[in-house]
């Protein structure tokens, strides 16, 4: 059985730059792939049915986005052929860290593969994005510079580095930070070309840290060993470092109430690999 990477991604910043009269965010952020995140195998069968063999406890499987990603692909393709689906979960849910959209769009790209769809790489994203609005990032694969309210998307390098992810084993509700009076929402706007981690911030990481203590708490604890920030609307936390074994010693020493992993930033996602490894 192969086992397919659906990998972690972290907004490395978060401005809000506008919001549009549908209520939707116009935002700017960078969008970093992580070497790091949860593993997808697919069994074709020659029924139509699809089975995820691995649920996930309290989300029905008609719920799930590998699910829901496998069955749009199946009816937009008139595919006659089905899959036994399994995970390896390792990513948290409800971390901001995209576990559920990357899952999504391996399923979308590995199918599309497996089941001969023949999509191109823009049709998948565009399939994707009626699943969530992070699920195209996935699908491209790349660290990329977002904008517009994060569809629009331009890949970026930036310096490798590696990140110590911590989750606070607290759950955002994006909702209400999104819809919270005090959320700024004018940021400047700034070019590709400007971006800095170190003259940037997540304009969402003040609210949280007002609405939910935990997240505060790992903030302050983080923030002591290396530059540390929230990602997305949270709730987990990240740090930067240079090296690995820097960001392992820091993991080595997360309390015991939280949990955490370390992966390295990289310009294209391992599904990306795995994909032209096959080809």
């Amino acid at each position: 059985m192969k086992w397919w990477p659906s990998p972690a991604k972290l907004n490395l910043f978060l401005h809000i730059t506008g919001r549009r009269d549908n209520g939707y965010h116009e935002l700017q952020s960078v969008f970093q792939m992580l070497s790091f995140g949860d593993e997808l195998a697919f069994d074709i069968t020659t029924d139509n049915s699809i089975q995820l063999m691995t649920p996930i406890e309290g989300v029905a499987n008609s719920d799930n986005l590998i699910v829901r990603a496998a069955t749009l692909l199946q009816q937009h393709c008139s595919v006659n052929k089905g899959c036994q689906i399994h995970l390896r979960k390792r990513l948290p849910m409800g971390g901001g860290i995209g576990g559920g959209s990357s899952n999504a769009a391996t399923a979308l790209t590995v199918l599309n593969k497996l089941w001969q769809c023949g999509l191109s790489t823009e049709e998948l994203a565009d399939l994707g994005l009626t699943l969530g609005a992070d699920v195209p990032v996935f699908v491209h694969g790349h660290t990329a510079f977002a904008e517009g309210v994060g569809e629009n998307l331009n890949p970026i390098s930036i310096a490798s580095k590696f990140y110590l992810v911590v989750f606070p084993n607290c759950h955002v509700a994006t909702g209400v930070v999104f819809n919270h009076p005090d959320l700024p929402r004018n940021s400047a706007k700034i070019s590709i070309s400007d971006y800095h981690f170190e003259t940037t911030r997540n304009d969402c990481q003040q609210i949280v840290t007002e609405c939910y203590p935990e997240v505060a708490n790992l903030l302050q604890w983080l923030i002591n060993y290396a530059p540390s920030r929230m990602t997305g609307t949270g709730a987990c936390v990240f740090a930067v470092f240079d090296t690995a074994a820097e960001a392992q010693r820091v993991l080595q020493q997360v309390p015991a109430k939280w949990r955490g992993f370390v992966a390295q930033g990289v310009d294209k996602s391992p599904l990306i690999k795995a994909l032209s490894e096959q080809d």
